[in-house]
C-alpha cells in the first residue's frame, strides 16, 4: 500500500503542477502540453511492458527498480539545465514509468492474498494511491505558496520514491500463510 501511495503522490503532483512549473522555469507553455501528451503515450508502452516484465521477473524487485528509476529521472531533471529538450526527455522517461507500477502491484496482491477478494484488496491498495494523489496535488500548492517554488515537492517525491523502493525490496512473492480453520 505504501508504494501505491507514493505512486499517487508522484503522478498526481506532476499532472496537476507540471504546466505551472514549466512556466516558472521560463519554458514556453506549449512544452507542458507536449510533455503531458508524451507522458500519456509512453505510459501505454511502459504499462504494457511492465505487465510482460512482471510475468518473468521478481515483482518486488521490479517495483523497487521502477521507484528508484522515478527518483533518478526526477533528480536528473531538477539537476540538469532545464530546457525544452530536457522537458521532453523527462516526459518520455517518466511516461515509461508512469503507471508501470500497476501490473506488478496488482499481481503481488493476487499472489499474496489470492484472487477471491482481489477486487476488495485491490480497491484498498488503490485507496492509498488516491490519498497519495490528494497529498501530491495539495502539497504542491501549499508548499509552492509557502516557499515560492515547487522544488520541495519534487524532492519529497524523490525521497518517497526511494522509500517505496526500500519497502518493496524485501517483499516475499508467495502466498501469505493463513492459520488453519478449526
Amino acid at each position: 500500500m505504501s508504494g501505491f501511495f507514493v505512486c499517487g503522490y508522484q503522478v498526481a503532483f506532476i499532472t496537476a503542477h507540471f504546466p505551472a512549473y514549466i512556466g516558472d522555469i521560463g519554458i514556453d507553455a506549449r512544452y507542458a502540453v507536449i510533455a503531458l501528451a508524451l507522458i500519456g503515450f509512453f505510459n501505454i508502452i511502459g504499462s504494457l511492458a511492465a505487465g510482460v516484465i512482471g510475468q518473468r521477473y521478481s515483482k518486488p524487485y521490479f517495483l523497487s527498480l521502477i521507484y528508484i528509476g522515478r527518483s533518478i529521472v526526477v533528480s536528473a531533471f531538477l539537476l540538469l539545465p532545464q530546457s525544452p529538450l530536457t522537458v521532453i526527455l523527462f516526459a518520455i522517461a517518466m511516461g515509461l514509468l508512469w503507471l508501470s507500477t500497476v501490473p506488478p502491484t496488482n499481481a503481488l496482491v493476487a499472489i499474496m492474498f489470492g484472487t477471491r477478494h482481489l477486487g476488495l484488496l485491490g480497491g484498498i491498495v488503490f485507496l492509498s494511491h488516491q490519498i497519495g494523489s490528494f497529498l501530491g496535488v495539495w502539497m504542491g500548492g501549499y508548499l509552492y505558496d509557502h516557499f515560492g517554488s515547487y522544488d520541495p515537492v519534487w524532492w519529497i517525491g524523490v525521497v518517497l520514491g526511494l522509500f517505496a523502493a526500500l519497502v518493496h525490496w524485501p517483499i516475499e512473492e508467495k502466498p501469505v500463510v493463513r492459520p488453519a480453520m478449526a
